[in-house]
């Protein structure tokens, strides 16, 4: 059992206050981070819980510890593809950047306009502290400008939390501010006079108390869809779906929130995926990798089981997902060699992994496939018609609908009301018989709960009349309200990193005031008592 007591040796730190914070999970170990990372002089002995997901990470404080219910860390978090958005050109803006996330997701404009506002200073931070090298830049769907950042020769939500968690872990290893606590599970808050004063959690059969301010950071619920599951209750119309969610993805955060009265928001948007890859040794699996949206805007394409495209690749997930539902599989994402080039590091993964296969050419493919080999020639030079009209007729209307206002010389995506407008790697029909091609056979898969509980702009958790509830906060996606309907392509890793750290500096002023001043953390606020308890 850990006490609450902080002393800080040596001059007040400039950042923001001392630190002390409890973590219930996945990513938030990036706002936890930020804090091991900019103070060095101060000394505390609180109490960190972690219930659900694998990931988490520490407190600077010495004698800090982090429960996490996985038995190693990473999350969703780390299988992150598609990368990470954040305002670095300077065609682009603040206000773009919003109405691409309003428009995507008709969702609330404060938090919205608060991950945007904050996007490029976090990530800044971030990789100026870590040395990550976000150098790769798409322009995805719904995205007025190119703005999502990946890494080169790494999956970038891995190349994200792997860092974090690898000085976390050296941290722990070397010195007494951050201990890693895994295979427990957080059950109860503890409430004292309508204040969250810390959390109970089980490890090996037995029970601990660990007390100070305690953030939510435990996934959505897509994790599991039995009878009694939080997705099953909320949208049974999905319990069906192949999932790429960790099984720790059960909506912990939930229950666990409506012990103190947490209100939730927007359970019902959960956002499915149309690129989730299958095994061939376990085309049935419930739990799938996915492929992102990166893959698509690089070139690839979709095809149906007669080998037409039925989409614009490029376009909105929910137009792709409602193709998919009009035509037969099995479906394929299939690259070309220019397209595979750009993702090479990945397109290696997937083929060690039996998710992908590489063919030697396109005879090849359209044999396995059981088409003419002239079909896949066909569609191919209609598509690279449709980009050669778009270079050459630039300057004229379209003859079909397109994205963001534009109009489409596309015609296969054009007549479904979503025409194609951005092309990359295109490859002409008299190079397909001889194309080496990364194939991938793939399905619809649950993504990422966009509901969950409601917080301010401050990460502070509300209670069903809108007033923050002291001593609980939350991040990620255990939140709601901040994506709405459909997440913008690469916002799904930023609001963990934006609204994680915005929950630590709220938990160091909530223990330390609004003056950042140190000041001693009585006992008998945070301390142990008996009358300790739920609500």
């Amino acid at each position: 059992m850990f006490g609450s007591i902080i002393r800080i040796q040596g001059k007040k730190c400039s950042c923001l206050g001392p630190h002390f914070y409890k973590i219930i999970s996945n990513i938030l170990y990036i706002c936890i981070y930020i804090y091991i990372i900019q103070i060095n002089h101060i000394r505390c002995i609180s109490a960190i819980s972690i219930s659900v997901f694998p990931s988490l990470v520490a407190t600077v404080p010495p004698n800090s510890a982090v429960a996490l219910e996985a038995a190693f860390c990473g999350g969703n978090s780390a299988k992150a593809t598609a990368g990470i958005n954040f305002l670095k050109n300077q065609d682009d803006s603040e206000t773009h950047f919003r109405d691409d996330t309003l428009h995507a997701g008709q969702t609330n404009g404060e938090l919205a306009s608060l991950l945007c506002r904050n996007s490029s200073s976090d990530m800044n931070w971030l990789i100026d502290r870590f040395d990550l090298d976000f150098a790769v830049v798409s322009k995805l769907s719904c995205h007025a400008r190119a703005r999502t950042y990946r890494t080169k020769d790494s999956i970038p939500g891995m190349a994200l939390t792997y860092a974090l968690i690898q000085m976390v872990e050296k941290v722990a290893e070397v010195s007494d501010r951050a201990r890693l606590v895994t295979k427990a599970e957080v059950f109860q808050l503890l409430l004292r006079d309508g204040k969250v004063v810390g959390c109970e959690y089980k490890k090996s059969g037995r029970s601990s108390k660990e007390y100070g301010p305690v953030v939510l950071c435990t996934g959505g619920f897509g994790g599991r869809s039995g009878v009694e599951s939080v997705l099953v209750k909320h949208r049974p119309d999905l319990a069906h779906c192949p999932t790429s969610n960790c099984e720790q993805c059960s909506g912990d955060g939930l229950k666990l929130g409506a012990q103190a009265g947490a209100r939730t928001i927007d359970l019902e948007w959960v956002h499915l995926h149309p690129t989730g890859l299958v095994n061939e040794d376990d085309p049935d699996a419930q739990r799938k990798v996915l492929a992102g949206e990166c893959f698509r805007q690089a070139g690839g394409l979709l095809l149906n089981a007669d080998g037409n495209r039925f989409c614009n690749e490029s376009g909105p997930t929910e137009h792709i997902l409602a193709e998919m539902q009009k035509n037969s599989g099995p479906f394929r994402l299939c690259l070309n060699t220019a397209a595979t080039r750009e993702l090479h590091w990945q397109c290696r993964t997937f083929i060690s992994r039996k998710l992908m296969k590489c063919y030697a050419s396109g005879t090849d493919l359209a044999k396995d496939m059981k088409i003419p080999l002239q079909k896949l020639i066909d569609v191919h030079d209609a598509h690279a018609e449709a980009f050669r009209n778009s270079l050459k007729r630039g300057n004229e209307q379209g003859p079909w609908p397109g994205t963001n206002g534009r109009t489409s010389w596309d015609e296969c995506s054009g007549t479904r009301g979503c025409g194609k407008c951005d092309f990359r790697n295109v490859l002409v029909g008299s190079r397909v018989a001889e194309e080496p091609f990364h194939v991938a056979i793939v399905t619809p898969v649950i993504l990422y709960c966009a509901g969950g509980i409601q917080i301010n702009s401050h990460a502070e958790v509300v209670d069903e009349h809108g007033k923050g509830i002291l001593g609980l906060y939350a991040a990620g996606e255990s939140t709601g309200g901040i994506h709405g309907k459909q997440a913008l392509s690469g916002n799904l890793l930023l609001d963990c990193l934006v609204f994680g750290r915005l929950a630590a500096k709220s938990a160091c002023r909530y223990i330390f005031g609004e003056d950042d001043e140190f000041r001693p953390c009585p006992l008998q606020t945070f301390g142990a008592s008996k009358n300790d308890g739920p609500a």
